[in-house]
């Protein structure tokens, strides 16, 4: 009898194992890290862009002296954006992500101004240390996006995850997730830049 029982409970326990396996449990961890994996990335872009950026001021420098404002405003916004440190917990804390995201606006426009100035002198646009570099800052640009695009597809499946059936369970349950953020554009990027010739 004692045996039957045993073995009843030892079935029921692997029973209630392989349900709790099959439900979903670990979809939360899982996406979670998966998200983090991203956000790294998102951020190994940006770093990429932070290198580039003092060599493709220094050889602007060499023909845009009187553009030094522009100049300095890059360098600042550089230092501004690089002087944030973000890590994993950042993607959980509203105010820390919208600091984040502030500076590397900030940058963006700055570099934005940069690369303006190499309409005004013909000769910058046709230096070759200035067309690779600003070759390497536009490839970063577009791996930004796409890292940011990534991201925001893992954040989504993490948060759909979180806040739906029965992820919802197993997040508050045994996880305490909290919901990742999101990129949100500059009210400036909003509209349509002015293009004249």
């Amino acid at each position: 009898m004692i045996l039957i029982a045993k073995w009843r409970q030892g079935v029921m326990v692997t029973l209630l194992g392989l349900m709790l396996s099959a439900c979903g449990v670990n979809n939360v961890p899982t996406l979670e890290e998966a998200a983090k994996a991203k956000w790294s990335e998102v951020q190994n872009q940006y770093q990429r862009r932070a290198d580039l950026v003092p060599n493709l001021v220094e050889t602007v420098k060499g023909y845009a002296k009187q553009e030094q404002d522009t100049l300095t405003k890059v360098v600042e916004a550089r230092a501004a954006a690089t002087a944030i440190k973000v890590d994993a917990s950042t993607i959980t804390d509203p105010e820390k992500f919208k600091q984040f995201q502030q500076a590397q606006s900030q940058l963006t426009g700055a570099l934005g101004r940069l690369i303006a100035i190499s309409e005004a002198y013909p000769d910058l646009k046709s230096n070759q240390n200035f067309l690779a570099l600003q070759s390497q800052l536009e490839g970063t640009e577009n791996r930004i996006a796409i890292a940011r695009r990534d991201y925001i597809g893992a954040v989504q499946a993490y948060n759909t995850e979180v806040r739906t059936f029965p992820g919802v369970l197993w997040a508050k349950l045994f996880w305490g997730a909290k919901a990742m953020q999101t990129f949100e554009t500059a009210a400036g990027n909003q509209s349509a830049p002015s293009v004249k010739f």
